[in-house]
């Protein structure tokens, strides 16, 4: 099983009155039940997981409050789900990553926001952008923008999250338009309080069925020529509700400060920062009051004109915090100003940066520039040399690593049943030249990295396959394509095989069959093993599912198609190079089959503990290397990139390079040694059975063969 959330869920039914602790990201699940929530959906990926994963593992507690709680196959699907929303007085929540969840939802989110919605509708957006991001650099706030959804963008505690989410529902009713709820990752992983409500059942739910449809009508549905009526309805109707209800239910909060003639504009998510930033100059204190007026946007789309020239007027000048590209707050701040005939001076992009994620040291240095400009009076000394402190030690840094610091990229997980996939791939590449491989999102896009450096494109999940239809028709050799089984169920099914099937395309797919949808933390798929499928202690198969990736494949139409052991690297080495070499012209699909191993290990290591426990025999393998054989060229590490594959200083002093080492974390999943012999690399890798509570039998061959072993050893 994945990781447990049975404190989490617990969480979730506090009562009136009681304490609340946790993530921002559980705040916003709490809520949603307070809110009196009838169904949520979503698809997985960080940093809204939990959301989804807390309630699939709480469905019990679920189907008590009467919630629908369905884990989507893709974004699409969540997004759908609103749709009941559009005809009934029914309130809903879906869930996904950033803004490439939002392309995959874009079409369904623009024709549920044509129409508007009758009961509540939130999208939980997890805004995964700036320097650690994951994805593309890219905003929710286009499309907030151009399909007329509104935006909230709260400030980063708890007790503001949970009120966000309630107002949300109600804004979204009060204007009936969907409402986008965007969430950065130090707000969704920033830990704090609120007081409980009790949660609410929904009126129309599991338990509260309603009895008779919704009667047809034609104006709910994104369809011409209503669609016409729906834009006039989006802006002069739903925007001046919502603008309206903002305004009433204080949404939007304004901290005074005594410098009056100055002033700062927001958005909510970046709050945390700004005032860290301000306390550094002295402005603020440990309790967050400013001395500099702040107009906190908790809802960033839309702006309501009378907030913005009401606070801009009078003041010398105002900078705007917005986070990113384009920059639409200061852009739509500037035309409410000019229209209204306030002539205060804004400053936005001009001192702080183009893009990138807000850090406090960044809006440091910003304010620093403002301040400059129009409050030379007031203290910043202390600031700047903070600043000037920290480039120091950068430059002391950079001068100690005679450079920059190396880069340290993400890479697979020890024993992860993927590296020896692209160990035979690098070994094919070896007989038959560089090859085009499209790439795809998932775990195995670390093998763009090295040691492997393999991927020319990455356009979406499930999308390899379709990314490579062009290259193959002026490629000498035939592309290869990767995706895994969550890439597969999301949309590579549809986007690529299909598609590679209508048009004749002569490629390969390699499809990692690990059982679940790894990345975004092992959730699961519809071809996922059940438990009583796996093999408990030493077999590494995803195999077991009654539906299974083989039989959908064939029942489309492939007609070559390979399943192979990952481990075993010759295998899959071969497998390769024959659907690369085949005369037969179409899709050919290499099925590269092993379990998670991080997943597996969650499995068998408790099962493992549970029978040293209890006394019972257990056998655990191990790899090494062999010092005195190994002579130090790594061409096992080039081929591996295992982490627990390293080097260490030879005992022997005449050996001048260091050897191969196998650290303590290996798992025992043997690749080192399928890739040395697969290779053909060296004999120095051994392999030994490490059997605790041994059998007399056991015991008896460990005689036998270090008798053995002593005879046949010189003297």
């Amino acid at each position: 099983m994945e990781r447990s959330f049975s404190a989490e869920i617990r969480s979730l039914s506090l009562g009136a009155g009681e304490t609340f602790h946790g993530e921002g990201i559980l705040a916003v699940t709490k809520a949603l039940l307070q809110s009196g929530v009838s169904y949520v959906g979503g698809y997985q990926g960080a940093p809204v997981s939990h959301l989804l994963d807390v309630m699939v593992q709480a469905r019990d507690y679920m189907d008590e409050l009467g919630v629908h709680v369905e884990a989507c196959t893709n974004e699409a699907s969540a997004a759908a789900m609103l749709g009941a929303s559009i005809m009934y007085p029914v309130r809903g929540a879906v869930t996904w990553k950033s803004v490439v969840g939002t392309n995959v939802a874009s079409d369904a989110l623009s024709n549920l926001a044509s129409p508007g919605v009758m009961g509540g509708a939130m999208i939980v957006v997890g805004e995964d952008y700036g320097e650690g991001a994951s994805v593309i650099q890219e905003r929710t706030h286009a499309f907030a923008m151009k399909s007329g959804m509104w935006l909230l963008d709260p400030r980063p505690n708890l007790p503001t999250i949970v009120r966000m989410v309630e107002h949300g529902f109600e804004l979204s009713e009060a204007s009936n338009a969907p409402v986008i709820l965007e969430l950065r990752i130090r707000a969704c992983h920033v830990r704090g309080s609120f007081v409980a409500r009790d949660n609410v059942k929904p009126r129309i739910s599991t338990r509260e069925l309603q009895m008779e449809p919704a009667a047809f009508d034609y104006a709910r549905l994104a369809h011409p020529p209503v669609t016409f009526q729906h834009e006039r309805l989006k802006y002069e109707v739903r925007m001046p509700a919502a603008r309206k209800y903002i305004v009433d239910a204080g949404l939007n909060e304004l901290f005074d400060g005594d410098r009056s003639e100055l002033g700062i504009i927001v958005q909510g998510g970046l709050y945390n920062n700004l005032i860290r930033a301000l306390q550094a100059l002295g402005l603020a204190d440990a309790y967050g009051r400013s001395r500099i007026p702040i107009l906190n946007l908790n809802v960033v789309y839309p702006l309501v004109p009378e907030q913005v020239t009401g606070f801009c007027a009078g003041k010398r000048a105002v900078l705007i915090a917005e986070e990113g590209q384009p920059d639409f707050i200061e852009q739509e701040i500037n035309t409410i100003l000019r229209r209204a005939d306030v002539q205060t001076r804004l400053h936005g992009k001009d001192l702080l940066a183009m893009g990138g994620e807000y850090t406090a040291e960044l809006l440091l240095a910003g304010l620093v520039r403002y301040l400059a400009a129009h409050a030379p009076d007031l203290p910043r000394g202390g600031a700047e040399s903070l600043l000037a402190d920290i480039a120091g030690l950068k430059a002391q840094a950079a001068e100690a690593f005679s450079g920059p610091v190396p880069a340290r990229p993400p890479n697979f997980c020890t024993g992860c049943p993927e590296r020896p996939v692209f160990a035979a791939l690098k070994l094919v590449e070896q007989d038959l030249g560089k090859l085009h491989v499209s790439a795809d999102i998932g775990c195995h896009s670390f093998a763009t990295f090295a040691p492997f450096s393999f991927g020319n494109s990455i356009l979406g999940y499930g999308m390899s396959l379709a990314s490579s239809a062009g290259v193959r028709n002026f490629s000498a050799r035939r592309p290869v394509a990767v995706m895994g089984d969550g890439g597969f169920w999301h949309n590579g099914l549809l986007s690529g095989v299909s598609s590679a099937l209508l048009n004749k395309g002569d490629g390969v797919l390699i499809i990692m069959k690990n059982g679940y949808t790894s990345a975004t933390g092992t959730q699961e798929t519809i071809s996922t093993p059940s438990s009583e499928s796996r093999r408990v202690a030493e077999g590494t198969s995803a195999t077991g599912s009654e539906v299974t990736i083989e039989n959908t494949l064939k029942g489309m139409g492939v007609k070559w198609l390979r399943t192979v052991d990952n481990y075993k690297v010759g295998d899959v080495r071969r497998t390769l190079e024959e659907a690369l070499t085949s005369p037969f012209e179409g899709l050919k699909v290499v099925i590269a089959d092993g379990e998670c191993q991080l997943e597996r290990q969650r499995r068998i290591k408790p099962l493992r503990a549970k029978m040293l426990k209890e006394g019972k025999r257990v056998v655990r393998t191990r790899f090494g290397v062999d010092e005195s054989t190994c002579t130090g060229d790594h061409s096992c590490i080039r081929l591996s990139g295992c982490p627990t594959l390293t080097v260490k200083t030879p005992s022997d002093p005449l050996k001048v390079d260091p050897v191969a080492y196998v650290t303590n974390d290996c798992v025992g999943c043997g690749l080192c040694g399928e890739v040395a012999h697969a290779a053909v690399l060296c004999p120095s890798f051994w392999r030994a059975e490490i059997i605790s509570n041994p059998s007399r039998w056991d015991r008896f061959k460990a005689r036998v063969r270090e008798a053995f072993i002593h005879a046949i050893q010189p003297a």
